[in-house]
């Protein structure tokens, strides 16, 4: 089994410096210049940052996954983040522009897990939730693996499907619920006839968490591994206000393990997707 890497200790606070903010579709790519940071951030870990100014009632940080981090040595290091702007907290990052500084805390979390032979790997996205598998798909290419992605949303604009992405992966399949591109329906649907027809050994996913919930149920019927990256709202991001728990099974019972500490990058079969479940066996 291939398994999650461990949360990064190198994470750090800092004042970081918004290099670029630009509209692609519905969402927001930004890159902020973040130094020593980016040697040590790997696909699947994220960032908090402060949002809505110092005089603003907004206290929480906001909890963004990286899309891809470039290590130009001590000073030049960035990180990228591809922002939905739904929320006040968004809204307002997406609002900032270049050469203001945020406060930022990262990379946080852990990363994707890498197979240790060259592996059939299907990167599995949803909407924006999938701008950590970029990055990824990029190692798994050097690693020598094959790379298939499969990328779904609602609707044909809310899928991120940057051109430079197309290059590090052996195919590209999109699904749409309305299907205004790529196949007609959701992106579960589509999966395990791609599975057999691309001889998958492995599956990496993020994306929302009924998504994830249906691509752990077709992975344990495949007997396939599966990497996810859990999306559950993270008020503090360092594992102290305990918001952001998920049920999962241990050889000694049920519990709950906070998804930004040991997460968000968690092996999907260990997850109890289905809530119900949990509360019947309390």
């Amino acid at each position: 089994m291939i398994t999650p890497q461990k949360i990064n200790k190198n994470a750090a606070q800092i004042k970081s410096e918004v290099l670029s903010n630009k509209k692609v579709g519905p969402y927001h790519h930004m890159v902020f210049a973040v130094g020593e940071m980016a040697a040590h951030s790997k696909p699947g870990n994220f960032v908090a940052i402060s949002v809505g100014g110092e005089q603003s009632a907004l206290i929480l940080r906001r909890a963004f996954a990286v899309y891809r981090a470039i290590d130009k040595g001590p000073m030049g290091g960035t990180i990228e983040l591809v922002v939905a702007p739904h929320g006040q907290g968004s809204k307002w990052l997406c609002a900032q522009n270049v050469g203001e500084y945020v406060d930022l805390i990262g990379p946080l979390g852990t990363s994707f897990g890498i197979p240790t032979t060259n592996a059939n790997t299907m990167l599995i996205g949803g909407g924006y939730g999938s701008a950590p598998l970029f990055a990824l798909a990029e190692v798994l290419k050097n690693r020598g693996c094959r790379v298939d992605m499969v990328l779904g949303a609602s609707t044909a604009n809310k899928i991120y499907a940057p051109l430079e992405g197309k290059r590090s992966v052996s195919s590209l399949t999109l699904t749409t619920d309305d299907g205004t591109a790529g196949i007609h329906g959701q992106i579960s649907e589509a999966i395990p006839r791609l599975i057999r027809e691309l001889g998958t050994e492995v599956i990496y996913s993020c994306g929302p968490m009924g998504m994830l919930s249906a691509i752990a149920k077709i992975a344990e019927e495949f007997d396939i591994a599966h990497q996810c990256a859990v999306e559950e709202a993270m008020a503090c991001g360092i594992g102290v206000c305990m918001t952001c728990v998920v049920p999962v099974k241990f050889n000694d019972g049920i519990k709950m393990v906070r998804t930004c500490i040991d997460g968000p990058v968690m092996d999907g079969s260990e997850i109890i997707w289905d809530r119900k479940t949990v509360l019947d066996k309390l």
